[in-house]
């Protein structure tokens, strides 16, 4: 009987504290070739807020300026989570991509092309897809015929459609992936989902993450970093689960008493509402508060739970209303 694949370190991990060294670039290419269909580069991996490598940063993602076969030069964004509210969360990761390496007084026409690669361990959305691809595109109400750019954008631009220009989604639902490896860019997504690599697979890149992404090979303190992230990992969807179906069903029940006790004035439908919402923000509280008492920052507990950071100091101050 074969031995089955050696357990390799996560790829979130990898992301967070392997793959920006330069020595280890081969390992991003590759992914990234195989996702865009064309050999990419790393130039540079950028410095910015989102790059951030703090003791609780629970995102794991990596900005990194590449040339693509072309020799293109733009931005591509990669990161790996489990977060539940999530579209709004890239196009405002996006937006900030471009303005906070968009020079002080240059023109808009240098605005960086940036590609959002974006490696999910939830649902987002209906679909039985795996890999959806997004770009920008103007269609007219009328004729339904799609906006072009003119030759003079072409070359001011160096671009061949509209699309170009626009950041580009890639959103990778490992959840719906069937483990079954049909071409080189499937390989890459049975290592991100399966953290393994079989011995058959020659997509470029996995040959280097086999070997780089060793978890035996790690050093005993480096292992121990690595368990308490996967432990953190189990906790962060124990409490989105607490939070989003707990909390929910826990609402409902809240709503169903209240509403019987208002009906007569705005009904039971309203009464349910407003139970659903009460119960959700009593979920949200307590997930709250159990990442407070273990020495979470209200910035970081804003961050992990898609919350700005007055939503938490208000959900806060709302704790005698709802515990």
């Amino acid at each position: 009987m074969p031995n089955s694949p050696r357990k390799l370190i996560s790829f979130d991990w990898a992301i967070k504290k392997i793959l920006r060294s330069k020595a280890n670039f081969g390992i991003l290419e590759g992914f990234l070739s195989e996702l865009l269909f064309t050999n990419i580069q790393i130039l540079e991996v950028l410095e910015s807020e989102s790059n951030q490598d703090l003791p609780d940063d629970k995102f794991n993602r990596v900005d990194i300026k590449v040339k693509d076969s072309e020799e293109k030069i733009y931005i591509i964004e990669v990161q790996f989570s489990r977060e539940l509210d999530y579209l709004q969360r890239i196009l405002y990761a996006c937006s900030k991509v471009i303005t906070e390496h968009l020079p002080k007084g240059v023109p808009y026409a240098e605005v960086s092309k940036v590609i959002s690669v974006n490696i999910l361990h939830f649902d987002l959305g209906k679909g039985d897809d795996y890999i959806y691809h997004g770009t920008t595109r103007f269609i007219g109400l009328h004729n339904q015929t799609e906006l072009e750019l003119s030759e003079e954008q072409k070359n001011l631009y160096a671009v061949k459609k509209i699309a170009d220009l626009y950041p580009e989604y890639y959103l990778i639902e490992l959840r719906n992936f069937n483990n079954v490896a049909k071409n080189t860019l499937d390989e890459w997504i049975y290592f991100l989902k399966n953290e393994q690599i079989e011995d058959n697979f020659t997509a470029k890149g996995l040959k280097e993450a086999k070997e780089t992404l060793d978890v035996l090979k790690m050093t005993p303190q480096e292992r121990l970093a690595y368990e308490r992230h996967q432990e953190d990992l189990h906790y962060q969807a124990s409490m989105y689960q607490s939070t989003y179906v707990l909390g929910k069903l826990e609402g409902k029940e809240e709503g169903k008493e209240e509403g019987i006790e208002i009906g007569i004035v705005i009904g039971e439908e309203r009464g349910i509402a407003i139970g659903e919402e009460r119960g959700m923000k009593k979920a949200l509280l307590q997930t709250a508060t159990k990442m407070k008492k273990m020495g979470m920052s209200h910035h970081d507990i804003a961050e992990i739970m898609g919350l700005t950071l007055e939503e938490i100091e208000r959900l806060f101050d709302s704790d005698k209303n709802l515990l």
